[in-house]
């Protein structure tokens, strides 16, 4: 088992087919709350449909082309960070989180955030880490600030939820301004 150990009470683990019932649960219990951000909300109607999701992920992993990690808080999931793919072209990968309901507001996703981002410098070797946020997804946003991440720009319409369609910010960070940074947060 894959397990990448932050702090004491916070750590990453590859989501396995064990986890689709804590991972359905999380997300059903948050339902609401995630829906409005996240398109894929009403998809997952069953633990069946975590499993699915589990599945793709580990394949994804085999693939080498990123990962999905399960955030664990004080022993249970608390959320999802990973990679939504690799560029290996042009080392380049972008990066994507939830947290459920539950468990906002304790720096939780930026901790966890800011070590995807080193591992993607460090371990991969990347060039490029993006991450973008929806421009009304204040919280999703703080994420990248807090790690000092440029916003390059805004890219109209870019993501349809549900009945609407929403504009993102797309947040950069290069190797070069990654190993300038104070890496503190």
């Amino acid at each position: 088992m894959f397990k990448y150990v932050i702090t004491e009470e916070l750590d990453l683990r590859l989501l396995e087919p064990r986890h689709a019932e804590a991972l359905f649960q999380l997300t059903d219990q948050s339902r609401d709350y995630l829906r409005e951000w996240l398109p894929w909300v009403d998809f997952t109607k069953s633990i069946n449909d975590s499993n699915n999701f589990i599945d793709s992920t580990l394949k994804q992993f085999s693939q080498n082309n990123g990962f999905q990690a399960g955030i664990w808080y004080k022993g249970h999931l608390a959320g999802v960070i990973g990679l939504h793919s690799i560029n290996w072209s042009n080392h380049s990968t972008s990066i994507g989180y939830w947290l459920g309901e539950g468990d906002q507001g304790k720096g939780i996703m930026t901790q966890a955030c800011a070590e995807v981002v080193d591992y993607c410098f460090e371990e991969l070797n990347l060039q490029r880490v993006e991450i973008r946020a929806a421009t009304e997804n204040l919280k999703s946003a703080k994420i990248p600030e807090k790690l000092n991440f440029p916003r390059e720009g805004c890219l109209k319409q870019s993501e349809k939820l549900y009945d609407k369609y929403v504009d993102h910010y797309v947040y950069g960070l290069t190797k070069e301004d990654y190993k300038s940074e104070d890496r503190r947060y």
